[in-house]
Protein backbone atom coordinates (compact mmCIF):
# COMPACT_ATOMS: atom_id res chain seq x y z
CA UNK A 1 0.00 0.00 0.00
CA UNK A 2 1.15 3.24 -1.11
CA UNK A 3 -1.16 5.93 0.46
CA UNK A 4 -0.15 6.99 4.03
CA UNK A 5 -1.35 10.53 5.94
CA UNK A 6 1.28 13.19 5.94
CA UNK A 7 1.24 16.52 7.80
CA UNK A 8 3.48 18.65 6.16
CA UNK A 9 1.89 22.28 4.78
CA UNK A 10 4.78 22.18 2.51
CA UNK A 11 3.43 19.16 0.47
CA UNK A 12 -0.04 20.13 1.06
CA UNK A 13 0.55 23.02 -0.74
CA UNK A 14 2.11 21.41 -3.86
CA UNK A 15 -0.69 19.36 -4.32
CA UNK A 16 -4.18 20.86 -4.07
CA UNK A 17 -3.58 23.55 -6.41
CA UNK A 18 -5.37 21.69 -9.30
CA UNK A 19 -8.68 23.39 -8.76
CA UNK A 20 -8.15 26.77 -10.12
CA UNK A 21 -8.46 27.72 -13.77
CA UNK A 22 -8.68 30.33 -16.37
CA UNK A 23 -12.75 30.77 -14.82
CA UNK A 24 -11.07 31.88 -11.49
CA UNK A 25 -8.53 33.94 -12.69
CA UNK A 26 -10.95 36.14 -15.41
CA UNK A 27 -13.28 36.11 -12.17
CA UNK A 28 -11.36 38.38 -10.70
CA UNK A 29 -10.11 40.76 -13.49
CA UNK A 30 -13.63 41.99 -14.39
CA UNK A 31 -15.35 44.66 -13.36
CA UNK A 32 -18.91 45.85 -13.74
CA UNK A 33 -20.75 49.32 -13.77
CA UNK A 34 -21.18 50.42 -9.96
CA UNK A 35 -21.09 53.91 -8.04
CA UNK A 36 -23.53 56.42 -7.95
CA UNK A 37 -26.36 56.94 -9.36
CA UNK A 38 -25.47 59.73 -11.54
CA UNK A 39 -22.08 57.67 -12.40
CA UNK A 40 -24.29 54.79 -13.74
CA UNK A 41 -27.01 56.91 -15.36
CA UNK A 42 -23.74 57.69 -17.78
CA UNK A 43 -22.83 54.74 -18.02
CA UNK A 44 -19.44 55.45 -16.12
CA UNK A 45 -18.69 57.99 -18.79
CA UNK A 46 -16.76 60.13 -16.55
CA UNK A 47 -13.17 59.71 -16.89
CA UNK A 48 -12.43 63.49 -18.11
CA UNK A 49 -15.36 65.07 -15.77
CA UNK A 50 -14.53 63.91 -12.50
CA UNK A 51 -16.49 65.76 -9.59
CA UNK A 52 -18.17 62.69 -8.66
CA UNK A 53 -17.44 60.44 -5.99
CA UNK A 54 -17.85 56.73 -8.46
CA UNK A 55 -15.49 59.57 -11.25
CA UNK A 56 -12.64 59.13 -9.06
CA UNK A 57 -12.73 55.72 -8.83
CA UNK A 58 -12.46 55.70 -12.30
CA UNK A 59 -10.10 58.75 -12.98
CA UNK A 60 -8.56 59.83 -9.39
CA UNK A 61 -7.80 63.03 -10.66
CA UNK A 62 -11.65 63.80 -10.71
CA UNK A 63 -11.81 64.77 -6.99
CA UNK A 64 -9.73 67.58 -7.73
CA UNK A 65 -13.03 68.71 -9.81
CA UNK A 66 -14.92 69.33 -6.62
CA UNK A 67 -15.19 72.72 -5.09
CA UNK A 68 -16.20 72.13 -2.22
CA UNK A 69 -15.89 68.98 0.34
CA UNK A 70 -18.69 66.46 -0.75
CA UNK A 71 -19.66 63.47 0.66
CA UNK A 72 -22.49 60.48 -1.02
CA UNK A 73 -23.91 57.34 -0.57
CA UNK A 74 -26.11 55.20 -2.59
CA UNK A 75 -28.17 52.23 -2.59
CA UNK A 76 -29.02 49.97 -5.36
CA UNK A 77 -31.15 47.09 -6.24
CA UNK A 78 -29.37 44.48 -8.61
CA UNK A 79 -32.08 42.10 -10.79
CA UNK A 80 -30.47 39.37 -12.60
CA UNK A 81 -32.22 37.41 -14.95
CA UNK A 82 -31.17 34.03 -17.01
CA UNK A 83 -32.46 32.41 -20.02
CA UNK A 84 -31.21 28.91 -20.49
CA UNK A 85 -31.25 26.39 -23.13
CA UNK A 86 -29.56 22.95 -22.75
CA UNK A 87 -29.96 20.61 -25.76
CA UNK A 88 -34.09 20.25 -25.45
CA UNK A 89 -34.22 21.75 -22.75
CA UNK A 90 -35.03 26.06 -21.61
CA UNK A 91 -35.56 27.54 -18.05
CA UNK A 92 -35.36 30.67 -16.86
CA UNK A 93 -34.31 32.01 -13.25
CA UNK A 94 -34.50 34.93 -11.72
CA UNK A 95 -32.31 36.66 -8.51
CA UNK A 96 -32.43 39.75 -6.65
CA UNK A 97 -30.28 41.78 -4.72
CA UNK A 98 -30.88 44.72 -2.14
CA UNK A 99 -27.01 46.43 -1.41
CA UNK A 100 -25.42 49.36 0.23
CA UNK A 101 -22.79 49.53 -3.33
CA UNK A 102 -20.82 52.86 -2.64
CA UNK A 103 -20.44 55.27 -0.08
CA UNK A 104 -17.72 58.19 0.46
CA UNK A 105 -16.20 61.61 1.45
CA UNK A 106 -13.79 64.08 -0.53
CA UNK A 107 -12.29 66.97 1.69
CA UNK A 108 -10.81 69.95 -0.37
CA UNK A 109 -8.35 72.29 0.82
CA UNK A 110 -7.95 75.43 -0.68
CA UNK A 111 -4.47 77.02 -1.97
CA UNK A 112 -4.46 80.48 0.22
CA UNK A 113 -0.83 81.42 -1.35
CA UNK A 114 0.32 82.58 -5.09
CA UNK A 115 1.10 78.86 -5.80
CA UNK A 116 -0.07 78.09 -8.88
CA UNK A 117 -1.46 74.68 -6.83
CA UNK A 118 -5.16 76.12 -6.60
CA UNK A 119 -6.31 73.09 -4.38
CA UNK A 120 -5.38 69.36 -3.15
CA UNK A 121 -8.34 66.95 -2.04
CA UNK A 122 -8.20 63.55 -0.23
CA UNK A 123 -10.69 61.12 -0.18
CA UNK A 124 -11.79 58.19 0.76
CA UNK A 125 -14.48 55.75 -1.11
CA UNK A 126 -15.82 52.20 -1.34
CA UNK A 127 -16.98 51.27 -4.42
CA UNK A 128 -18.61 47.70 -4.69
CA UNK A 129 -16.97 46.77 -8.15
CA UNK A 130 -18.74 43.45 -8.84
CA UNK A 131 -21.67 41.40 -8.07
CA UNK A 132 -22.04 37.78 -7.89
CA UNK A 133 -25.61 37.29 -6.89
CA UNK A 134 -26.46 34.70 -9.60
CA UNK A 135 -28.59 31.25 -10.36
CA UNK A 136 -29.60 29.18 -13.52
CA UNK A 137 -30.79 26.11 -14.07
CA UNK A 138 -29.84 23.56 -17.48
CA UNK A 139 -32.37 21.25 -17.71
CA UNK A 140 -32.62 18.56 -20.85
CA UNK A 141 -31.73 15.53 -22.48
CA UNK A 142 -27.83 15.02 -23.30
CA UNK A 143 -27.55 13.37 -26.03
CA UNK A 144 -24.32 11.92 -28.16
CA UNK A 145 -24.01 10.03 -31.30
CA UNK A 146 -20.11 9.24 -30.53
CA UNK A 147 -20.56 5.99 -29.24
CA UNK A 148 -19.30 6.93 -25.81
CA UNK A 149 -20.06 8.26 -22.32
CA UNK A 150 -18.40 11.77 -22.65
CA UNK A 151 -22.00 13.29 -22.21
CA UNK A 152 -22.13 11.66 -18.70
CA UNK A 153 -20.82 12.77 -15.14
CA UNK A 154 -19.18 9.27 -15.27
CA UNK A 155 -16.71 10.78 -17.74
CA UNK A 156 -15.37 13.81 -15.42
CA UNK A 157 -14.75 10.34 -12.96
CA UNK A 158 -13.33 8.51 -15.41
CA UNK A 159 -10.72 10.85 -17.32
CA UNK A 160 -9.67 11.37 -13.54
CA UNK A 161 -8.84 8.33 -12.60
CA UNK A 162 -7.47 6.65 -15.80
CA UNK A 163 -3.43 6.07 -15.10
CA UNK A 164 -3.86 6.33 -11.37
CA UNK A 165 -2.79 3.84 -9.05
CA UNK A 166 -6.15 2.16 -7.49
CA UNK A 167 -4.42 1.79 -3.98
CA UNK A 168 -4.07 5.57 -4.38
CA UNK A 169 -7.54 6.29 -4.78
CA UNK A 170 -9.31 3.82 -2.58
CA UNK A 171 -9.51 3.41 1.42
CA UNK A 172 -8.10 1.06 3.39
CA UNK A 173 -9.66 -1.81 5.21
CA UNK A 174 -11.29 -0.07 8.14
CA UNK A 175 -10.54 3.34 7.03
CA UNK A 176 -13.68 5.77 6.56
CA UNK A 177 -14.60 8.17 3.74
CA UNK A 178 -13.68 11.17 5.41
CA UNK A 179 -10.08 9.87 6.79
CA UNK A 180 -9.36 8.42 3.25
CA UNK A 181 -10.38 11.29 1.01
CA UNK A 182 -8.40 13.87 3.67
CA UNK A 183 -5.12 11.97 3.49
CA UNK A 184 -5.82 11.19 -0.58
CA UNK A 185 -5.58 14.67 -0.79
CA UNK A 186 -3.01 15.60 1.46
CA UNK A 187 -0.60 13.41 -0.46
CA UNK A 188 -1.93 13.31 -3.58
CA UNK A 189 -4.57 16.21 -4.75
CA UNK A 190 -7.84 17.56 -6.05
CA UNK A 191 -7.47 14.71 -9.07
CA UNK A 192 -7.21 11.88 -7.08
CA UNK A 193 -9.72 12.75 -4.77
CA UNK A 194 -12.18 12.63 -7.68
CA UNK A 195 -10.70 9.62 -9.04
CA UNK A 196 -11.84 8.04 -5.43
CA UNK A 197 -15.30 9.59 -5.67
CA UNK A 198 -16.05 7.57 -8.62
CA UNK A 199 -14.50 4.46 -7.35
CA UNK A 200 -15.79 4.34 -4.29
CA UNK A 201 -19.53 5.31 -6.10
CA UNK A 202 -19.29 2.30 -8.33
CA UNK A 203 -19.36 4.76 -11.31
CA UNK A 204 -15.68 3.50 -12.26
CA UNK A 205 -14.65 -0.29 -11.77
CA UNK A 206 -10.78 -1.01 -11.86
CA UNK A 207 -9.77 -3.48 -14.33
CA UNK A 208 -7.95 -5.90 -11.41
CA UNK A 209 -9.56 -5.16 -8.16
CA UNK A 210 -7.37 -7.27 -6.54
CA UNK A 211 -4.43 -5.35 -7.74
CA UNK A 212 -2.60 -2.02 -5.57
CA UNK A 213 -0.83 -1.70 -8.68
CA UNK A 214 -3.65 -1.36 -11.35
CA UNK A 215 -4.23 1.62 -13.24
CA UNK A 216 -6.65 0.71 -15.74
CA UNK A 217 -10.29 1.20 -15.10
CA UNK A 218 -13.62 0.56 -17.07
CA UNK A 219 -16.87 2.79 -16.09
CA UNK A 220 -20.19 1.29 -14.77
CA UNK A 221 -22.13 3.96 -16.73
CA UNK A 222 -23.11 2.97 -20.28
CA UNK A 223 -22.76 5.31 -23.65
CA UNK A 224 -26.22 6.49 -24.51
CA UNK A 225 -28.50 9.60 -23.47
CA UNK A 226 -28.32 11.04 -20.36
CA UNK A 227 -31.42 12.88 -18.18
CA UNK A 228 -29.33 15.66 -16.78
CA UNK A 229 -30.38 18.38 -14.15
CA UNK A 230 -27.87 21.22 -13.34
CA UNK A 231 -28.23 24.22 -10.58
CA UNK A 232 -25.88 27.16 -10.28
CA UNK A 233 -25.77 28.97 -7.26
CA UNK A 234 -23.40 32.13 -6.33
CA UNK A 235 -23.03 34.84 -3.66
CA UNK A 236 -20.84 37.63 -2.71
CA UNK A 237 -18.95 40.34 -4.41
CA UNK A 238 -15.57 41.89 -5.15
CA UNK A 239 -15.34 45.48 -3.35
CA UNK A 240 -12.06 47.89 -3.26
CA UNK A 241 -11.59 50.82 -0.51
CA UNK A 242 -9.75 53.86 -1.99
CA UNK A 243 -7.61 56.04 -0.24
CA UNK A 244 -7.13 59.44 -2.47
CA UNK A 245 -4.82 62.29 -3.33
CA UNK A 246 -5.48 65.08 -5.89
CA UNK A 247 -4.53 68.48 -6.47
CA UNK A 248 -5.52 71.34 -9.16
CA UNK A 249 -2.68 73.01 -11.28
CA UNK A 250 -3.38 76.55 -12.36
CA UNK A 251 -7.04 76.71 -14.06
CA UNK A 252 -6.72 73.87 -16.27
CA UNK A 253 -4.84 70.97 -14.86
CA UNK A 254 -6.12 67.72 -12.24
CA UNK A 255 -3.98 65.48 -11.33
CA UNK A 256 -4.35 62.25 -8.25
CA UNK A 257 -3.59 59.11 -7.47
CA UNK A 258 -5.74 55.98 -5.87
CA UNK A 259 -4.21 53.48 -3.63
CA UNK A 260 -6.78 50.87 -3.70
CA UNK A 261 -6.97 47.81 -1.36
CA UNK A 262 -9.09 45.37 -2.73
CA UNK A 263 -11.46 42.35 -1.31
CA UNK A 264 -13.11 38.89 -2.58
CA UNK A 265 -16.12 37.24 -1.25
CA UNK A 266 -17.51 34.28 -3.10
CA UNK A 267 -19.05 31.41 -2.82
CA UNK A 268 -20.54 28.94 -5.48
CA UNK A 269 -22.90 25.97 -5.34
CA UNK A 270 -23.25 23.62 -8.08
CA UNK A 271 -25.58 20.69 -8.30
CA UNK A 272 -25.91 17.70 -11.06
CA UNK A 273 -28.76 15.18 -11.11
CA UNK A 274 -28.02 12.65 -13.90
CA UNK A 275 -30.16 9.75 -14.49
CA UNK A 276 -29.91 7.71 -17.70
CA UNK A 277 -31.78 3.87 -19.03
CA UNK A 278 -29.10 3.26 -21.38
CA UNK A 279 -28.63 -0.96 -22.12
CA UNK A 280 -26.06 -2.43 -20.42
CA UNK A 281 -25.65 0.26 -17.82
CA UNK A 282 -25.04 -0.50 -13.84
CA UNK A 283 -25.23 2.94 -12.29
CA UNK A 284 -28.33 4.80 -13.44
CA UNK A 285 -28.31 7.98 -11.18
CA UNK A 286 -25.78 10.45 -10.09
CA UNK A 287 -26.25 12.81 -7.56
CA UNK A 288 -23.00 15.23 -7.38
CA UNK A 289 -22.79 18.20 -5.53
CA UNK A 290 -19.35 21.06 -5.27
CA UNK A 291 -19.15 23.49 -3.08
CA UNK A 292 -16.41 26.68 -3.24
CA UNK A 293 -16.09 29.60 -0.79
CA UNK A 294 -13.23 32.29 -1.84
CA UNK A 295 -11.31 34.85 0.43
CA UNK A 296 -9.01 37.50 -1.21
CA UNK A 297 -7.23 40.09 -0.86
CA UNK A 298 -5.64 42.72 -3.06
CA UNK A 299 -3.63 45.80 -4.31
CA UNK A 300 -3.26 48.36 -6.95
CA UNK A 301 -3.07 51.70 -7.96
CA UNK A 302 -4.20 54.51 -10.50
CA UNK A 303 -2.46 57.27 -12.27
CA UNK A 304 -4.81 60.24 -13.24
CA UNK A 305 -5.34 63.56 -15.50
CA UNK A 306 -7.70 65.32 -16.65
CA UNK A 307 -6.85 68.92 -18.72
CA UNK A 308 -9.53 71.93 -19.69
CA UNK A 309 -8.08 72.39 -23.40
CA UNK A 310 -10.74 74.85 -23.29
CA UNK A 311 -13.69 75.87 -21.02
CA UNK A 312 -15.94 73.51 -22.95
CA UNK A 313 -13.79 71.03 -23.72
CA UNK A 314 -11.85 67.99 -21.71
CA UNK A 315 -9.80 65.14 -21.97
CA UNK A 316 -9.10 63.05 -19.14
CA UNK A 317 -6.30 59.49 -19.08
CA UNK A 318 -5.90 56.92 -16.73
CA UNK A 319 -3.29 54.17 -15.79
CA UNK A 320 -4.89 51.30 -14.02
CA UNK A 321 -2.19 48.94 -12.40
CA UNK A 322 -2.15 45.44 -11.91
CA UNK A 323 -4.70 43.76 -9.29
CA UNK A 324 -1.81 41.50 -7.58
CA UNK A 325 -4.27 39.47 -5.07
CA UNK A 326 -4.03 36.70 -2.66
CA UNK A 327 -6.77 34.54 -2.52
CA UNK A 328 -7.80 30.89 -0.29
CA UNK A 329 -10.43 28.61 -0.96
CA UNK A 330 -12.13 25.80 0.55
CA UNK A 331 -14.16 23.52 -1.18
CA UNK A 332 -16.71 20.60 -0.10
CA UNK A 333 -18.46 17.77 -2.14
CA UNK A 334 -21.08 14.70 -2.13
CA UNK A 335 -21.77 11.99 -4.28
CA UNK A 336 -24.05 9.61 -4.43
CA UNK A 337 -25.13 6.79 -7.12
CA UNK A 338 -27.92 4.47 -7.51
CA UNK A 339 -26.84 1.08 -9.10
CA UNK A 340 -28.67 -2.21 -10.02
CA UNK A 341 -26.83 -4.78 -7.97
CA UNK A 342 -28.78 -8.54 -8.04
CA UNK A 343 -31.84 -7.29 -9.52
CA UNK A 344 -32.10 -4.15 -6.54
CA UNK A 345 -31.39 -1.00 -7.01
CA UNK A 346 -28.63 -0.15 -4.39
CA UNK A 347 -27.94 3.69 -3.39
CA UNK A 348 -24.23 4.08 -2.46
CA UNK A 349 -23.58 7.57 -0.67
CA UNK A 350 -20.02 8.81 -1.02
CA UNK A 351 -19.97 12.16 2.32
CA UNK A 352 -16.38 12.65 2.98
CA UNK A 353 -17.80 15.60 5.06
CA UNK A 354 -14.45 17.26 4.67
CA UNK A 355 -13.96 20.76 4.23
CA UNK A 356 -10.65 21.08 1.97
CA UNK A 357 -8.64 24.16 2.72
CA UNK A 358 -6.52 25.15 0.06
CA UNK A 359 -3.22 26.91 0.27
CA UNK A 360 -3.04 30.43 -0.77
CA UNK A 361 -2.54 31.51 -4.17
CA UNK A 362 -1.61 34.88 -5.88
CA UNK A 363 -3.89 36.28 -9.17
CA UNK A 364 -2.35 39.29 -10.81
CA UNK A 365 -5.16 40.91 -13.21
CA UNK A 366 -3.71 42.79 -16.09
CA UNK A 367 -3.44 46.56 -16.30
CA UNK A 368 -5.47 49.18 -18.36
CA UNK A 369 -5.27 52.03 -19.95
CA UNK A 370 -8.36 54.51 -20.61
CA UNK A 371 -8.32 57.94 -22.40
CA UNK A 372 -11.90 60.40 -21.74
CA UNK A 373 -13.01 63.10 -23.34
CA UNK A 374 -16.26 65.44 -22.73
CA UNK A 375 -17.92 68.31 -23.72
CA UNK A 376 -19.29 70.75 -21.38
CA UNK A 377 -22.35 72.81 -22.29
CA UNK A 378 -21.54 75.59 -19.78
CA UNK A 379 -24.26 74.92 -16.69
CA UNK A 380 -26.92 73.32 -19.50
CA UNK A 381 -25.62 69.83 -19.78
CA UNK A 382 -22.54 67.63 -21.20
CA UNK A 383 -22.00 64.87 -22.92
CA UNK A 384 -18.52 62.00 -22.27
CA UNK A 385 -17.01 59.64 -23.88
CA UNK A 386 -14.31 57.47 -22.75
CA UNK A 387 -12.50 53.79 -23.59
CA UNK A 388 -10.36 51.81 -22.04
CA UNK A 389 -8.92 48.82 -23.66
CA UNK A 390 -7.56 45.77 -21.09
CA UNK A 391 -5.53 42.95 -22.39
CA UNK A 392 -6.89 39.72 -20.49
CA UNK A 393 -4.84 37.00 -21.46
CA UNK A 394 -1.99 39.01 -19.48
CA UNK A 395 -3.79 37.35 -16.54
CA UNK A 396 -1.62 35.16 -14.85
CA UNK A 397 -1.47 32.80 -11.81
CA UNK A 398 1.34 33.12 -9.19
CA UNK A 399 4.11 31.63 -8.31
CA UNK A 400 4.69 31.59 -12.33
CA UNK A 401 7.34 28.98 -11.59
CA UNK A 402 4.81 26.86 -10.52
CA UNK A 403 4.51 23.91 -13.03
CA UNK A 404 0.73 24.08 -12.94
CA UNK A 405 0.20 27.16 -12.42
CA UNK A 406 2.49 27.46 -15.84
CA UNK A 407 0.25 25.55 -17.75
CA UNK A 408 -2.42 27.66 -16.91
CA UNK A 409 -0.97 30.68 -17.21
CA UNK A 410 -0.05 29.09 -21.56
CA UNK A 411 -4.09 28.30 -21.53
CA UNK A 412 -5.05 31.93 -20.39
CA UNK A 413 -2.74 33.82 -23.09
CA UNK A 414 -4.31 31.69 -25.89
CA UNK A 415 -7.73 31.56 -25.25
CA UNK A 416 -8.14 35.24 -23.38
CA UNK A 417 -7.63 38.30 -25.47
CA UNK A 418 -7.56 42.13 -25.57
CA UNK A 419 -10.82 43.65 -25.53
CA UNK A 420 -12.07 47.28 -25.79
CA UNK A 421 -14.83 49.45 -23.79
CA UNK A 422 -16.70 52.19 -25.03
CA UNK A 423 -18.86 54.27 -23.34
CA UNK A 424 -20.79 57.28 -23.44
CA UNK A 425 -22.78 59.51 -21.40
CA UNK A 426 -25.13 62.43 -21.37
CA UNK A 427 -26.94 64.70 -19.28
CA UNK A 428 -29.29 68.16 -19.54
CA UNK A 429 -30.16 70.39 -16.35
CA UNK A 430 -33.38 71.62 -16.50
CA UNK A 431 -33.76 74.43 -12.89
CA UNK A 432 -33.17 71.76 -10.84
CA UNK A 433 -33.32 68.68 -12.76
CA UNK A 434 -31.18 67.04 -14.31
CA UNK A 435 -31.58 64.28 -16.84
CA UNK A 436 -29.06 61.92 -17.99
CA UNK A 437 -28.56 58.72 -20.46
CA UNK A 438 -25.58 56.65 -21.39
CA UNK A 439 -24.61 53.32 -23.49
CA UNK A 440 -22.24 51.03 -23.28
CA UNK A 441 -20.23 48.09 -25.44
CA UNK A 442 -17.77 45.90 -24.07
CA UNK A 443 -16.15 43.26 -26.07
CA UNK A 444 -15.76 39.77 -24.92
CA UNK A 445 -12.32 39.16 -23.13
CA UNK A 446 -12.43 35.43 -24.95
CA UNK A 447 -10.36 34.90 -28.58
CA UNK A 448 -13.62 32.95 -29.71
CA UNK A 449 -16.12 35.68 -28.67
CA UNK A 450 -18.48 33.18 -27.56
CA UNK A 451 -17.98 31.38 -23.85
CA UNK A 452 -18.45 34.94 -22.97
CA UNK A 453 -19.92 37.44 -25.67
CA UNK A 454 -20.42 41.13 -25.89
CA UNK A 455 -22.08 42.95 -23.73
CA UNK A 456 -24.27 46.03 -24.39
CA UNK A 457 -26.26 48.17 -22.19
CA UNK A 458 -28.01 51.30 -21.93
CA UNK A 459 -28.90 54.13 -18.59
CA UNK A 460 -31.79 56.58 -17.78
CA UNK A 461 -31.43 58.62 -14.73
CA UNK A 462 -32.69 61.87 -12.88
CA UNK A 463 -31.32 63.98 -10.23
CA UNK A 464 -33.12 67.15 -8.25
CA UNK A 465 -30.35 69.87 -6.55
CA UNK A 466 -32.19 70.93 -3.36
CA UNK A 467 -28.93 73.36 -2.59
CA UNK A 468 -26.15 71.70 -0.46
CA UNK A 469 -28.23 68.04 -1.17
CA UNK A 470 -28.69 66.25 -4.33
CA UNK A 471 -30.71 63.21 -5.03
CA UNK A 472 -30.23 60.86 -8.10
CA UNK A 473 -31.86 57.97 -9.24
CA UNK A 474 -30.92 55.51 -11.84
CA UNK A 475 -32.37 52.76 -14.26
CA UNK A 476 -29.75 51.01 -15.68
CA UNK A 477 -29.60 47.41 -17.78
CA UNK A 478 -27.41 45.67 -19.40
CA UNK A 479 -27.59 42.15 -21.97
CA UNK A 480 -24.99 39.66 -22.01
CA UNK A 481 -24.53 35.77 -23.46
CA UNK A 482 -22.72 32.77 -22.40
CA UNK A 483 -21.43 29.19 -23.15
CA UNK A 484 -20.62 28.47 -19.86
CA UNK A 485 -19.67 24.18 -19.88
CA UNK A 486 -21.10 22.34 -16.44
CA UNK A 487 -17.26 21.30 -15.64
CA UNK A 488 -14.10 22.18 -16.83
CA UNK A 489 -12.97 18.39 -17.04
CA UNK A 490 -14.48 15.16 -18.58
CA UNK A 491 -18.09 16.29 -18.67
CA UNK A 492 -17.55 19.52 -21.01
CA UNK A 493 -20.87 20.09 -22.84
CA UNK A 494 -22.26 23.86 -22.34
CA UNK A 495 -24.99 25.64 -21.09
CA UNK A 496 -26.21 28.86 -23.60
CA UNK A 497 -27.28 31.55 -21.12
CA UNK A 498 -28.68 34.94 -22.38
CA UNK A 499 -28.78 37.14 -19.06
CA UNK A 500 -30.08 40.50 -18.55
CA UNK A 501 -28.99 42.55 -15.34
CA UNK A 502 -30.79 45.59 -14.57
CA UNK A 503 -30.32 48.26 -11.48
CA UNK A 504 -32.36 50.51 -9.91
CA UNK A 505 -30.04 53.04 -8.15
CA UNK A 506 -30.37 55.67 -5.50
CA UNK A 507 -27.85 57.60 -4.40
CA UNK A 508 -28.03 61.14 -1.67
CA UNK A 509 -25.26 63.37 -1.63
CA UNK A 510 -24.45 66.66 -0.14
CA UNK A 511 -21.97 69.48 0.76
CA UNK A 512 -20.03 69.27 3.98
Amino acid sequence: MKKFYLLFIGVLSMSLVDAQDISDALRFSQNDIQGTARFRALSGAFGALGGDMSALSLNPAGSAVFSRSHMSFTLSNLDVENDTRYFNGANNSNTSDFDINQGGAVFVFASNTNSPWRKFTVAIAYDKTNDYDDNWKARGLNTNDDGDFSNSIASYFYDYAKGKRLDEISTFPGETITDAYRAIGNQYGFAHQQAFLGFESFIVEPDDINNDANTTYLSNVSAGNFDHDYTYSSTGYNGKVTFNAAAQYQDNLFLGLNLNSHFINYQRTTLLFEDNINVGSIVNSIEFENYLSTTGTGFSFQLGGIMKLSPEVRVGITYDSPIWYTIEEESSQYLATVREDSGSNVTQVVNPDVLSVFPEYRVQTPSKISGSLAYVFAKQGLISFDYSRKDYSKTKFKPTSDAFFADQNDVISNILTDASTYRLGAEYKHEQFSFRGGYRYEESPYANGSTIGDLTGFSLGLGYNFGNTKLDITYDRSEQSFETPLYNFGLLDTANIDRINSNITLSLSFNI
